[in-house]
């Protein structure tokens, strides 16, 4: 049993670098914290995903010697799978825009309330 969760421990730091970012969004008041939760969150499961997508002796999907009136015989299983990595980059590209738009929005929340405390806020719009 030892073994199997130490062969997994990429696995384990994923789910503690989740559980990281999961805290910063809840347990966290001040909402530069909560960002830097929700990036934390968000890089977690960007590994996550690129870690599942890697295969001990798997090769690039890439077909050599394709050319010609051959044929050849393709074993899928023998080739790493690129969706992952794909949906990943936008998974960044989505994570960049959205750290952008909240931090945006952190500054008019700054600006209109002179704090960045949940709390403050909150008091302040009673």
């Amino acid at each position: 049993m030892f073994d199997f969760i130490l062969s997994k421990y990429n696995y384990w730091i994923y789910i503690i670098l989740m559980m990281i970012g999961f805290y910063a969004m809840i347990g966290k008041k001040n909402l530069v914290k909560k960002i830097i939760g929700i990036n934390i969150f968000q890089t977690a499961i960007i590994l996550f995903f690129i870690s599942t997508a890697a295969k001990g002796g798997g090769t690039l999907p890439i077909v050599e010697h394709a050319h010609g009136n051959g044929i050849h015989h393709i074993h899928a299983a023998s080739y790493v799978n690129p969706l992952p990595h794909v949906l990943m980059l936008t998974a960044i590209v989505v994570m960049v825009s959205t750290l952008g738009v909240a931090l945006a929005i952190v500054i008019a929340i700054y600006r209109r309330y002179s704090t960045l405390e949940e709390d403050e806020i909150l008091e302040q719009r009673k």
